[in-house]
């Protein structure tokens, strides 16, 4: 049997790692339904787009702000003790939404509810690396490859479930699916008692690495791979529309979708022997290098296998900024770590969206593709100072 394999057989057999890595991807599933859920909910029962695409930024602005603020409750006070109270507040703020009369009332259930969603996420990562402690420590790429797998297949699975339930007809439907998976899994999360870290025993913050200079590049670089991220659903398919194949997007961004996906699962199946931070480094290069040619495209046909390319070396970033985020702070803000760094990303992929849709209306979808490589290039810049700050910090 490959060692691939094994390597994530025996991750999912350490005891209680199944269960809460299954019931954080089912929540994640949710969380990604939401946003999009939303809107379609708000404008089929408001007909206004401004009142849907409203609730839904009011949920992922409250969600970037409060989130690491949660975290920190739940690195002070435990996860099992936290969890209950936010997903019982994340449950009544969607009720709100279902039941409200009114658009003001609607978009302000929406951002409580944003405000009060668990980072599950960030959660399931802090308990590998509470169960990966000491001998098992070289496990935890593979485990957080595994973790970016579930991210993938969340926000692949999330707006297509979404989308198939509101076309159906089922705008509320989608809203209760969505809300379920997160209760549902947030609950079975909080409930598995044995594999959750010991909370704090004091506030973590400036003294546990948040306020240090290692971190502070890891959410830079997190926001640099936000940027990615927000530009390429927007400059896709402004590309696609502006070539008169409109129908090309969605399968240009579910193959890319998927080609992270394998790039993830082949990333996790191996023990690396090249430090974290030459690995950052070059798998920066590697996005950099493939992302330039995107603005080149002279066609759909040429600009799928190119954002394919492009799209296989976001996972092993990804896996590497867990991994250097674990290294980078205490234990006991290991939680708000992750959901910093959620939050920068999602802050850059906002960013980065609304310029590409300037670009593109102002000077057509090359100049929205040109984003993706100044992303990477500063992605490259700031793992080549992580790369020098960890030199100093060995030197």
């Amino acid at each position: 049997m490959p060692r691939a394999v094994t390597g994530y057989r025996s991750l999912l057999r350490t005891p209680g790692a199944a269960v809460f890595f299954l019931a954080a991807a089912a929540g994640r599933v949710g969380i990604a339904m939401t946003g999009l859920g939303l809107v379609w909910l708000l404008h089929a029962r408001t007909g206004s787009y401004a009142t849907a695409g409203l609730a839904a930024a009011g949920f992922a602005l409250a969600e970037a702000l409060a989130g690491p603020q949660l975290a920190r409750l739940i690195d002070r006070f435990g996860q099992t003790r936290v969890l209950p109270f936010s997903l019982l507040a994340h449950g009544a703020a969607i009720a709100g939404v279902l039941t409200s009369t009114g658009p003001v009332v609607a978009v302000a259930a929406a951002t409580c509810a944003g405000a009060a969603v668990p980072q599950l996420g960030a959660l399931s990562a802090a308990r590998w690396a509470h169960l990966l402690r000491g001998d098992r420590a070289g496990e935890l790429p593979t485990a957080f490859a595994l973790e970016s797998l579930a991210n993938y297949a969340a926000f692949l699975a999330g707006p297509v479930l979404v989308t198939a339930l509101g076309a159906g007809g089922g705008t509320a439907p989608a809203a209760v699916v969505a809300a379920a998976l997160i209760l549902g899994g947030g609950a079975a999360l909080a409930f598995q008692r044995r594999t959750a870290p010991r909370p704090a025993r004091r506030s973590a913050g400036r003294a546990h690495g948040l306020a240090g200079p290692g971190f502070l590049l890891l959410a830079l670089l997190n926001l640099a791979i936000g940027l990615y991220f927000g530009t390429m659903g927007v400059a896709v398919t402004a590309f696609a529309i502006s070539h008169g194949a409109p129908g090309a997007a969605t399968p240009i961004i579910a193959a890319a979708g998927l080609g992270g996906l394998l790039s993830g699962w082949l990333y996790g199946l191996r023990r690396q022997r090249t430090p974290a931070r030459r690995q950052l480094v070059l798998a920066a290069a590697c996005l950099t290098g493939s992302a330039s040619l995107l603005p080149l495209a002279p066609s759909a046909s040429w600009l799928g296998p190119a954002v394919v390319v492009t799209e296989a070396a976001v996972p092993p970033v990804l896996v590497l900024l867990n991994v250097l985020t674990e290294k980078a702070v205490h234990p006991a803000a290991l939680t708000q770590a992750f959901t910093w760094n959620n939050s920068a990303s999602a802050a850059g992929s906002a960013l980065a969206a609304s310029l590409a849709g300037h670009a593109a209306d102002a000077w057509g979808a090359a100049a929205a593709l040109a984003q993706a490589p100044v992303a990477g290039l500063a992605l490259l810049v700031l793992s080549l100072a992580v790369r020098r700050e960890g030199g100093r910090a060995t030197g």
